[in-house]
């Protein structure tokens, strides 16, 4: 079949989120054929270029979301009226519904990444009010807008028109608005306005005719918010079925990342991003989270719990297989910490919890491996730097190097520790402090090494672990050296809980569980899905086998070329698509 693969921000792109996974999917599925659309986020992303593509990438085609000037479009009276219309009834929509006056306030939204915090932020469905009809609205402007996109031209010059302002306030004026709407001021309007004018560019790309998304069998969109708005475009302009992979709930990342707005900004932009993530859900044939923190997220904005497939993220269990194997350490009195470096992941506590279990077990080293992630995290690196040497006086000589310092600070590629599988083995105990999280990826590779860990309960770690590690209260130090403690005077236990951890990861998180899952919801949507397309012969009757088997063989009869449709500048929603190919369009082998 015919893949439409939507991403933003992400594959086929060096730096892009979730490049690897997307990757590995489309070089699993080989049988398939796939069309990759994708919005980039920033110039330097574009310009760093693509990772190689597998043959059955039958085409790329890109568009930026980072800029966009106006695209001389003008509209009659008629058109500015049909704008007019629904720009208003979406601005009503989230003036009158959407989120509750509490899930707006300050992001609350599960700092600590707990079950609890999805009724304080993503509560669509439980703010008091009449959900359907809201969500109703909001379907009914969204398409009213991509109809008049089709028909007109782009709506670039709309959405930055006083027209749409002005419907804005009107909106947060009118009898009905939510207090924190009401509050708006007119420097709180234009922030929202050319919020959403960037979120809803994807309205203004030719996309959805016959040559481009209308002619696949199935979209996939990679994660939700604007990656997953062409694939509902596509459903509703040419009833192609739509699947929505979400590893990190979109909406959830805009309550935690934006805590800095306004209240009236940050009332109305969780309205839109709430709204559009109940279309995107209601309309999808299948929902797949990654574990059941995200499913609870997407319940609670209106996803069905029938179309809802659990698929958890695959990893390759090769690079650790050497050491899951041997289940030998280098250190048996070394505590392990890999991971990005930045304050959500709490080294500070861990630190705190590895002076109290010096004072227990005096042998005890503690290595922290791991790069900064940008200036935030180095700064942070830095804070833990003075910390340690705070905390360890008599041994703080160099505690950025390895050697009779209790406490190290390392990365993976030095020459102690070449690969990530080296870093795990490298102690007996792995540690997991952070206070939010998601999917916890090193958790997992400790697994594949069949580690004993410890970890706090936060995002899916309990899920992930499931009684093969110990867990404990986050921003609890005492708690952390207790269990700390615990395992490192229990060989035998550390044994038997890494070599249950090592038969869970091989089990649920490998790459071959993650395709072979995929595969199968293929086949379950598309066989549910009416056909769209059908070919006559020459007397005017359909042709039931049109397409014949051999069509479908894995493998190319011709040279293969890749067709792109870039969009990388000024006035991309308008003039006629310019195609290249790529330098590695038909390169094999894995991304760099």
């Amino acid at each position: 079949m015919r893949i439409g693969l939507l991403t933003e921000g992400g594959y086929p792109y060096v730096s892009g989120d979730a490049r690897l996974w997307c990757d590995r999917l489309v070089r699993g599925l080989e049988q398939h054929e796939f069309d990759i659309y994708a919005l980039s986020r920033s110039e330097h992303q574009e310009d760093e270029g693509w990772v190689p593509l597998p043959p059955q990438v039958d085409r790329v085609i890109t568009a930026p979301l980072w800029s966009a000037e106006d695209d001389g479009v003008v509209y009659g009276r008629r058109a500015r009226r049909r704008f007019a219309e629904s720009y208003g009834e979406l601005a009503a929509a989230l003036c009158e519904g959407g989120v509750s006056e509490a899930s707006a306030g300050t992001g609350s939204a599960g700092s600590t990444g707990s079950a609890g915090s999805v009724g304080s932020t993503g509560s669509v469905k439980g703010s008091g009010e009449a959900p359907g009809v809201e969500a109703d609205r909001f379907a009914s402007a969204l398409y009213g807008l991509a109809e008049l996109a089709r028909d007109e031209g782009g709506l670039v010059g709309a959405l930055r028109s006083e027209t749409a302002v002005r419907a804005l306030e009107r909106a947060c004026r009118a009898p009905g608005a939510r207090q924190t709407a009401r509050e708006a001021r007119v420097p709180d309007l234009l922030t929202v306005a050319a919020h959403l004018e960037r979120a809803l560019r994807p309205l203004s790309l030719d996309w959805y005719e016959d040559d481009g998304l209308g002619a696949v069998d199935l979209c996939h969109a990679a994660s939700g918010g604007p990656a997953a708005l062409p694939g509902l475009l596509a459903h509703h302009f040419c009833g192609v079925p739509l699947l929505v992979t979400e590893y990190g709930v979109r909406l959830r990342t805009h309550y935690l990342t934006d805590s800095d707005s306004p209240p009236a900004v940050r009332a109305l932009l969780a309205a839109f991003h709430g709204r559009l993530a109940t279309e995107t859900y209601r309309r999808a044939a299948v929902v797949t989270p990654g574990n059941t923190h995200a499913r609870r997220w997407q319940e609670r904005c209106g996803a069905e719990r029938e179309k809802i497939r659990t698929v958890y993220p695959g990893m390759e269990a090769g690079h650790f297989a050497e050491v899951g194997e041997s289940a030998e350490c280098a250190d048996p009195d070394a505590l392990v910490w890999v991971g990005r470096v930045e304050p959500a992941k709490d080294l500070i506590s861990l630190l705190h919890a590895f002076a109290e279990i010096r004072k227990e077990e005096p042998k005890t080293r503690l290595r922290i491996v791991g790069a900064p992630s940008g200036p935030e995290g180095a700064a942070y690196l830095g804070h833990c730097k003075a910390l340690a040497a705070q905390l360890f006086p008599d041994e703080a000589e160099g505690l950025h190097a390895v050697g009779d310092n209790p406490v190290s600070f390392e990365e993976i590629g030095g020459p102690e520790l070449p690969t990530a599988a080296d870093a795990y083995g490298s102690g007996a105990v792995t540690v997991l402090s952070s206070v939010v999280e998601g999917f916890p990826i090193s958790l997992v590779e400790a697994m594949f090494c069949a580690r004993a860990t410890v970890s706090t309960d936060v995002g899916a770690v309990v899920e992930v672990i499931g009684g093969t590690g110990l867990v404990v209260p986050p921003r609890n130090p005492k708690a952390l050296a207790e269990a700390c403690l615990t395992l490192l005077r229990d060989p035998e236990r550390r044994e038997r809980l890494g070599a249950a951890a090592r038969a869970r990861a091989l089990e649920l998180f490998t790459v071959e569980q993650n395709i072979t899952a995929f595969h199968g919801i293929y086949l379950e949507i598309v066989s549910r899905t009416p056909v769209r397309r059908v070919v006559l012969d020459g007397t005017g009757e359909p042709l039931p086998f049109a397409a014949p088997a051999e069509a479908h063989v894995p493998g190319r009869w011709t040279e293969h070329s890749t067709r792109v449709v870039a969009r990388g500048g000024p006035g991309w929603a308008a003039g006629p698509p310019v195609r290249a190919t790529p330098p590695f369009a038909a390169t094999e082998g894995a991304p760099g």
